[in-house]
C-alpha cells in the first residue's frame, strides 16, 4: 500500500433511497483500491439497511447497533459492575465490530431496535467510532437521506458531502431538503457540497438547468451501466467489476471533485 502525502478525508454519500448511493460508495472503494491512493480505508455504512457489505460481498456478524443494545440492555437491568465492565470494553467491542478485508475495513452501523432517546449512549459510540476513525487516512460513509443519524451516531463533520439522485423530481426534492439541513439547519458540518447524478441517460442539461436553480454543485453524472446492474443483482462484489462507463465516470468524479489532490 502507498503511502499517502494528503491530509485525511472524510467522505460521506446520502441521497433518496434508491438512487444507487450504496452502488457509488461501492465504486469509490473500487477506484481508490485500483488506483492505491486509499492509504488505510475505513468504510462505515450509516445506513440501517446495510447495503454496502452486499454491494462489497461480505457477511457482517457484529454491528455498532448490537453493541448499543448490548450498553442499554446492561444499563437497564446490570448491576453496577457489570455497566463498568461495559463501558470499560466499548473499543474492544468497537474492534470486534470491525471487518478487516483485503485493502481496507468496514464498520456497520446496523439497526437499533431498542425506540427511544439514548443520547448518552449514542454519544459514547460516536466518540468511540472518531478515535477508531483516526487511525484511517479515508473514510467513506454511505449514509441515509435523513442528516441527523449521521451526525448523532458518527460523526459531525466530514469533508466531502455527495449528494446521489437520480433523474426524477423525487430525488431532486431530496437533494433539497438536504442541502437546507446542510446550509439553514446546520445538521452537519461539510467543506465541500455536491451532486451526482446516477443512472443518466441523455438528459444531463435537464438536470444541469434544475441543480442550477437549487444552488448545487453538479459533480458528474454517472451513466446507466448494465455491468453494474448485473452485479448488483446477482450479488457480486463491485470490487472485481472490470471497466464499464460507469466506474469511469465514478474516477472522473473522483479526480475533479472528491480527491483531486490525489489524483492530479
Amino acid at each position: 500500500m502507498t503511502e499517502l502525502n494528503t491530509q485525511k478525508k472524510r467522505v460521506a454519500v446520502c441521497g433518496k433511497g434508491g438512487t444507487g448511493k450504496t452502488a457509488f460508495t461501492a465504486l469509490m472503494t473500487k477506484v481508490l483500491l485500483d488506483s492505491n491512493e486509499a492509504g488505510n480505508l475505513l468504510l462505515i455504512d450509516a445506513d440501517p439497511a446495510m447495503g454496502l457489505p452486499i454491494a462489497l460481498g461480505i457477511t457482517v456478524k457484529h454491528t455498532m447497533g448490537q453493541i448499543r443494545e448490548e450498553i442499554i440492555k446492561t444499563a437497564r437491568g446490570g448491576k453496577e459492575e457489570e455497566k463498568r465492565q461495559v463501558l470499560d470494553k466499548i473499543d474492544y467491542m468497537a474492534f470486534e465490530a470491525l471487518h478487516e478485508m483485503d485493502g481496507y475495513a468496514l464498520l456497520a452501523m446496523g439497526r437499533t431496535e431498542t425506540l427511544g432517546c439514548y443520547c448518552p449512549v449514542n454519544s459514547i459510540l460516536k466518540d468511540t467510532i472518531d478515535t477508531l476513525s483516526k487511525n484511517f487516512d479515508t473514510i467513506l460513509i454511505d449514509g441515509e437521506a435523513g442528516l441527523e443519524q449521521l451526525n448523532r451516531q458518527v460523526m459531525g463533520h466530514v469533508d466531502t458531502l455527495i449528494i446521489v439522485s437520480d433523474a426524477t423530481s423525487r430525488g431532486l426534492q431530496t437533494a433539497k431538503q438536504i442541502k437546507g439541513m446542510v446550509q439553514n439547519e446546520k445538521v452537519i458540518k461539510c467543506d465541500k457540497l455536491g451532486l451526482v447524478f446516477n443512472r443518466v441517460q441523455g438528459n444531463e442539461d435537464i438536470l444541469k438547468k434544475y441543480s442550477q436553480e437549487m444552488d448545487l454543485d453538479v459533480f458528474g453524472y454517472i451513466p446507466q451501466d448494465e455491468n453494474i446492474a448485473y452485479y448488483d443483482l446477482v450479488g457480486k462484489s463491485i470490487i472485481g467489476l472490470s471497466p464499464s462507463p460507469g466506474v469511469a465516470a465514478v474516477q472522473s468524479i473522483m479526480e475533479k471533485h472528491i480527491f483531486p489532490e490525489r489524483f492530479n
